[in-house]
């Protein structure tokens, strides 16, 4: 049976959230995610503190810091919590699964969650954490897509011979483009099209 135990940062403090070594309590987790996204509402993320989190909270921040070691792990889990699942789909066509990829993510940051992602790619320009958690973001979504490209390889729609994150890369580096430049609504079809087009004749 499993026992929750106090946080050692906040033994004297009985309204202090509990956590389950390091499984996460889902109560607390909500706590210090909610929390986070309240004082980033507050103050934008450049007044994100891993201290006031675990104030505002009541969580310990020996559990605010083994859940997420830095700011930027925090940051980037605040957006992934927002963001709603993106969907790598499996239509047969490589065109068709970059396209579908693209709309659903532009979809997706034509609101508050393009700001909010926006934000933290400015934000990475100045803080060398928040840079290497967005680095690690990229290079996971980015190993999602590769595996889109892969499966083509597999159809025979495109040389097997290529590296699949090359494609992956320009796709994604393409709506980053559309995001950063404000440029979400113009059609995105043909560069698609053309990212998702073999060389072979």
């Amino acid at each position: 049976m499993t026992t929750e135990t106090e946080d050692p940062d906040h033994k004297e403090n009985k309204k202090t959230r509990h956590s389950i070594g390091a499984k996460k309590n889902p109560d607390t987790e909500t706590a210090i995610l909610d929390a986070a996204a309240d004082i980033i509402a507050e103050k934008g993320i450049g007044g994100l503190r891993m201290e006031a989190v675990a104030r505002k909270a009541k969580a310990g921040k020996a559990t605010l810091y083994r859940w997420w070691p830095s700011r930027g792990a925090l940051l980037l889990a605040v957006y992934q919590r927002k963001k709603p699942s993106v969907c790598y789909r499996d239509t047969g066509s490589l065109y068709e699964d970059f396209l579908h990829f693209a709309k659903d993510l532009i979809e997706i940051w034509q609101g508050e969650n393009g700001l909010f992602f926006k934000a933290i790619i400015a934000e990475s320009q100045s803080d060398p954490d928040v840079a290497e958690k967005l680095k690690d973001y990229h290079a996971e979504r980015l190993e999602a897509l590769a595996a889109v490209v892969t499966r083509s390889q597999q159809r025979g729609e495109i040389p097997q011979n290529e590296d699949p994150t090359t494609r992956a890369e320009l796709v994604i580096g393409l709506l980053w483009q559309r995001l950063l430049n404000n440029r979400l609504d113009e059609s995105i079809d043909e560069h698609i099209k053309m990212l998702a087009n073999s060389d072979e004749t």
